[in-house]
């Protein structure tokens, strides 16, 4: 027996990457959760990571982001980490411990992956992967193919992602 139900289009992908301890990325804020309340589950926002060298945290967090994240409270987590940038400057990594027990999520649990280090390989890997497409700095969104840096300047950045997102949901070709 087949079933006879539509196929569901694909959802397309918004990649945002993104660095926790980034002042351009705390700015985005605004932007990314305006676009995650528009369009739900119409639209797959993912965070990709990647760790700048003169954010000496931004690695620790990014590892804590994806412990959130297996903890089922990811962006919960990365935008609460976001609204405290320069609090992380300071505090470091008991922060991230911190953030995580304010959320309710396991605290001991971020303590070890960010002992064990279990999460990595994904940081790793989103960071090769960004600087193969191009990324040089932070936030930089990837939809449609199209590469925009918030690193640079954000400003009209939310109105052609959205754009970019209402084309790429009606159907229609770049």
């Amino acid at each position: 027996m087949s079933d006879s139900s539509p196929a569901r289009p694909a959802v397309p992908v918004l990649d945002v990457w993104c660095e926790l301890q980034c002042p351009d990325c705390h700015t985005a804020l605004g932007d990314l959760r305006a676009l995650r309340a528009r369009y739900g589950d119409r639209l797959d926002v993912r965070l990709r990571h990647f760790p700048l060298e003169k954010h000496r945290h931004s690695f620790a967090a990014a590892q804590a982001a994806e412990e959130a994240f297996a903890q089922g409270r990811g962006w919960a987590y990365t935008e609460a980490v976001l609204d405290r940038v320069v609090e992380l400057d300071r505090a470091g990594e008991p922060l991230l411990v911190e953030v995580a027990r304010e959320l309710g999520l396991d605290a001991e649990e971020f303590d070890t992956a960010l002992i064990d280090g279990r999460h990595i390989l994904i940081v790793d890997a989103d960071q090769a992967e960004g600087k193969a497409i191009g990324v040089t700095g932070t936030p930089t969104y990837v939809i449609g193919g199209e590469r925009l840096d918030g690193g640079k300047s954000q400003e009209g950045l939310r109105e052609r992602v959205e754009e970019i997102a209402d084309r790429l949901l009606a159907g229609q070709p770049g």
